[in-house]
């Protein structure tokens, strides 16, 4: 299937629209500071269920799902391609995860499990879910955890499965983990305020030793974070894009690459 995408890619770039387009993405990408790209991107991709409900009328949202999932392994390997090293995917609120009926969040799981062993099947990058997985049916936690146990020898792009994930439940399971970990040490409650610091909180959250996303993009129109690694993004540079997620182009992409190289950092200041 791979290798007839490639081909069906090659034919459409024969195209003269195609042939622009390709041109366009050259002179793109040459035009990139490659001294100052971001280590760490993370993707809000949003527009799935609108993409179906234009493209694929009157057949099941699943349609945007499969079609967001497609676009999501495209950026994995566009991420790749660039050098950088850490990408943190947001597949699956614990919003829309408590709100949705089952009819509609049975297919979708299904496609996150599928997308994510094709990625560990590449045996490219290491994949680490983060998220309240507990709430996850067991099935679906088992086989994202057997994905991350299966590549957990590769050097590669380390690449974050955000599932189930909400930034206010990451806090709360980072002040629980916290708490118990001083519990077990015999610490009393007064010790522990005392000495309390802002790492000691970023050592219990799911991305634990990770650095913070230096670029965050989100698709879709919509401007906000909607609690997205809520304690990670303090420093974050943001990129919002209209493109609904599935319609995501390289050329999107390589945008929001040269919109942050062109920024100056200032870190909060």
């Amino acid at each position: 299937m791979a290798r007839l995408d490639r081909f069906r890619e090659f034919v459409d770039r024969l195209h003269p629209s195609g042939l622009l387009y390709a041109t366009y993405e050259h002179r793109l990408t040459a035009e990139l500071d490659r001294s100052r790209l971001p280590q760490h991107v993370a993707v809000l991709a949003d527009g799935n269920r609108r993409w179906a409900r234009a493209n694929a009328p009157g057949k099941p949202l699943v349609a945007g799902y499969q079609a967001g999932a497609d676009k999501l392994k495209e950026f994995v390997d566009w991420c790749d391609e660039f050098g950088i090293r850490l990408v943190t995917l947001w597949v699956l609120s614990t919003d829309n995860f408590t709100r949705s009926t089952e009819e509609e969040i049975g297919p979708l799981l299904e496609v996150i499990e599928t997308m994510v062993a094709d990625l560990a099947r590449t045996r490219r990058f290491r994949v680490h879910p983060v998220g309240a997985l507990d709430l996850l049916p067991p099935e679906t936690a088992e086989r994202l955890r057997a994905a991350e146990r299966e590549t957990a020898d590769i050097d590669g792009m380390l690449v974050n499965i955000a599932v189930s994930y909400g930034g206010r439940h990451e806090l709360r399971d980072a002040v629980r983990s916290l708490l118990a970990e001083h519990a077990a040490n015999g610490s009393s409650i007064e010790e522990l305020a005392q000495t309390l610091d802002i790492e000691h909180i970023a050592q219990h959250l799911y991305t634990k030793g990770q650095p913070d996303p230096d670029l965050i993009i989100r698709t879709s129109g919509e401007q906000r974070l909607s609690g997205f690694l809520m304690w990670q993004s303090a420093h974050s540079e943001f990129y919002f894009c209209e493109a609904l997620w599935p319609d995501f182009r390289k050329v999107d992409f390589i945008r929001a690459l040269r919109a942050y190289g062109q920024r100056e950092r200032r870190y909060g200041a």
